[in-house]
């Protein structure tokens, strides 16, 4: 067990180093979302979008034209791929993640079960931290203020009984912990792996798709590189080596290159390393907008660098992977069952929804927390874990706030959003340096806008760039999904970024009516795609706003992220904005709840058995001085 303990605190080092490993994540947040679903009764109510405008051709090197490669499915790709053997001995991240839950499970104690955790928020990180703590045997109950659990990856039916879904999820081969959590619980079926391709849509050949492909049984750098190579659509030879000669300081000097780069927006560090203008309109700023919904020129460049550097090193970083059906039902639920008794031990705790925090009790002379004050209070067996047609539901909200009571427990764990957790912060704690540096850090706005049409548009199994002013990416979940799909109609998916003057755009649009985001995006589809909608009549549309998500990772934000461990003895943090390399992304949730396990395990371990020892990170110099 000792050995173990080294071991995996070397591992955890590794795992809290902030760039060294991809994070990717789509309109990310659930607690402050709001949604409008809009249904074309009739075919005369209809809106059509029509274009005028025909596809172009890209002229070819005889000087005729010729169409540009089409993202189209053919017998030979159609249908999803098999799962990456991710436990290979050259993936280092994956068997590291591996051994981090080995060694939570082999700490298990009987023990454990006398002490008791409340963890605040039903999210991906919430539920991560209550399911290792359940590994190591102790007493959870997670609660979560939404009647749906999910957080940033919730969803919940319409009237017709489609799923609005807050974001578009797609899970990467660069998510160690995630693919771990799927094996652990027995559910790694669920994934529907894609084929290995970055689909990009040609902004100056309307109708038009390129491909980066990396072959099959070719080991990274190497399929990276091939990618890159034979793609002759998007860069030219020349550009492509004034990008690659910037990025060799990064695969030379490794974590502490990255981390320096977070000072500099991705535009800055263009120009100080004198890249074409063209790679930033081509490839950084559609990247920019599905890693954390801002333009290039206000996004931090470790961003980038960290996607780049999972890509270059991991055979399968980039492959990418979609759930099966709804988030609530095929991922939430597993977790909230393992942890309400559904596991190897029968160790049980619980998981309540329509439970919302209102107020962290303190002790006036310690600082530490004596209880927390909650509202409403359901185990979700009546409505499962998906909802209905609501985010919060205004007579849960009603219900809950004239039951209030007071839950106990022997440690605490806030998995709620950094600006949730902001709100909630005992007055006692606000003048702390180490929650003081929570002003640094806020999170970004989103827009996830769905779209169903009356006939199938040119399928395409697998995600899509838009490269788009307005759109950052989009998928048809009627191709992708199983649960959605339709061999008739299209459900289109559409991440709508940047959102306001901060992140990058001329238009506040989360302030906009749900029509005049629906009417931007047809517009926007139209102009990308004039052939496939002009005839297209869409009959329903669906608008989540989501004004806090992600944190915003503008330059400089990265030496403000608190540890996992804080200064009050019984309390911990976990959330994709705590100090993890992944970012905030469903990966970083899933490793800080990991990480937030083991804190609490140091807390309350008195066995005498090797512990964690983790200590908080030191807060930066420049919030100490100010404070």
């Amino acid at each position: 067990g000792r050995d173990v303990k080294r071991d995996t605190r070397s591992s955890r080092d590794d795992m809290l180093s902030s760039s060294s490993s991809f994070s990717f994540s789509f309109s990310w947040s659930r607690s402050s979302a709001k949604t409008k679903t809009k249904t074309i009764k009739s075919r005369e109510e209809s809106l059509r979008w029509r274009s005028t405008r025909r596809g172009r051709r890209r002229p070819n090197a005889k000087g005729t034209t010729t169409p540009l490669f089409r993202c189209v499915n053919t017998d030979d790709d159609d249908g999803d791929y098999p799962k990456p053997n991710f436990d290979a001995s050259s993936n280092d991240n994956y068997r590291r993640a591996k051994r981090m839950s080995e060694t939570l499970f082999q700490n298990y104690d009987a023990n454990n079960g006398k002490k008791t955790v409340i963890v605040i928020g039903g999210g991906l990180s919430g539920l991560s931290c209550g399911k290792y703590l359940t590994d190591l045997g102790y007493s959870v109950t997670v609660v979560e203020r939404a009647n749906v659990l999910g957080g940033k990856v919730s969803a919940w039916r319409d009237k017709d009984g489609d799923w609005i879904e807050t974001g578009l999820h797609v899970f990467f081969g660069a998510y160690p912990n995630a693919m771990n959590l799927f094996k652990e619980l027995d559910i790694e079926d669920r994934l529907q792996w894609k084929k290995h391709t970055m689909c990009f849509a040609m902004q100056d050949y309307p109708g038009e798709f390129t491909e980066f492909w990396f072959p099959e049984k070719v080991p990274a750098p190497f399929n990276m590189a091939a990618a890159i190579l034979t793609n002759d659509k998007m860069l030219s030879w020349g550009e492509k080596v004034r990008t690659g000669l910037p990025l060799l300081p990064m695969l030379i000097g490794g974590q502490k290159y990255i981390d320096a780069q977070d000072e500099l927006s991705v535009e800055a560090w263009m120009k100080k390393n004198k890249m074409p203008q063209r790679v930033s309109d081509e490839l950084f700023t559609a990247m920019g907008k599905a890693l954390d919904f801002i333009d290039s020129d206000k996004l931090s460049m470790t961003v980038i660098l960290t996607a780049m550097n999972r890509f270059i090193n991991e055979t399968d970083g980039s492959k990418t992977a979609f759930l099966d059906g709804n988030q609530p039902d095929r991922l939430c639920k597993p977790m909230k069952e393992y942890i309400e008794g559904k596991n190897e031990r029968g160790t049980k705790g619980e998981v309540l929804v329509a439970t919302p925090l209102r107020e962290i009790m303190v002790d006036d002379t310690s600082g530490e927390i004596v209880g927390v004050r909650v509202s409403g209070g359901s185990d979700g067996r009546n409505n499962s874990t998906s909802g209905s047609d609501s985010v919060g539901g205004e007579e849960e909200e009603k219900e809950a706030a004239s039951s209030s009571k007071i839950l106990t427990a022997d440690h605490y764990v806030s998995a709620m959003s950094v600006d949730a957790l902001k709100l909630h912060l005992p007055a006692a704690w606000k003048t702390m340096p180490f929650f003081k540096q929570l002003d640094e850090l806020s999170g970004v706005p989103v827009i996830n806008v769905h779209l169903w049409f009356d006939r199938k548009l040119r399928p395409y199994n697998g995600l899509v760039f838009s490269r788009s002013k307005l759109l950052s990416v989009y998928a048809d979940m009627s191709e992708c999904c199983k649960e959605y799909a339709n061999k008739d109609k299209t459900m289109l998916e559409l991440v709508f970024a940047p959102c306001d003057a901060q992140s990058g755009a001329d238009v506040n649009w989360i302030k906009k009516s749900d029509g005049e985001i629906v009417a931007a995006t047809m517009l926007e589809l139209e102009r990308l795609f004039p052939d496939e909608i002009k005839d297209a009549v869409l009959l329903k549309s669906a608008v989540v706003k989501t004004p806090r998500s992600v944190y915003r990772a503008i330059p400089g934000r990265n030496k403000f992220r608190p540890s996992q461990s804080t200064p009050i003895r019984n309390f911990t943090l976990a959330g994709d904005f705590t100090f993890q390399k992944y970012l905030g992304s469903m990966e970083g949730a899933i490793l800080s709840g990991k990480l937030a396990s083991e804190v609490v395990d140091d807390r309350l371990n008195s066995s005498g058995k090797p512990t964690f020892t983790i200590p908080p990170k030191e807060v930066h110099e420049s919030v100490v001085v100010g404070n």
